[in-house]
């Protein structure tokens, strides 16, 4: 199980199913869910959405990015689904996250050009 769970830490932006995780634990999808929900409270598919919310939090906080952009950085393929999901999980839109996150001064934001560039979203082409 641990093996799974930092596969999907490290491989958080990527696409991931659940039955690629599975075989890198060694167990059948079905096997993989149940028992990653009894190890770590919680199913596979949320706990890779929680890590996801968490990192586009990161970024609203720090980078000069659109709400879209940071939707698919993080591994969303749906902006809806995003909003959604950090709605739930934050109490709030990305959009109002963001502003009261910046509403406090701090550091000025990271270019969105150098966290595409550093993500590997960016050709040089």
């Amino acid at each position: 199980m641990r093996m799974a769970r930092d596969a999907m830490d490290r491989d958080w932006s990527e696409p991931l199913d659940v039955a690629a995780v599975a075989a890198r634990a060694g167990y059948s999808p079905y096997h993989f869910v149940r028992l990653f929900g009894e190890v770590y409270g919680e199913t596979p598919g949320r706990y890779l959405a929680r890590r996801r919310i968490e990192r586009a939090q990161d970024l609203l906080r720090t980078a000069n990015l659109t709400v879209t952009e940071i939707c698919m950085l993080v591994g969303f393929t749906s902006l809806g689904t995003f909003c959604t999901r950090f709605k739930r999980q934050v109490g709030m839109t990305p959009t109002e996250f963001r502003r009261r996150a910046r509403a406090g001064g701090g550091a000025a934001a990271v270019p969105g050009c150098f966290v595409l560039f550093w993500a590997g979203g960016f050709s040089g082409d």
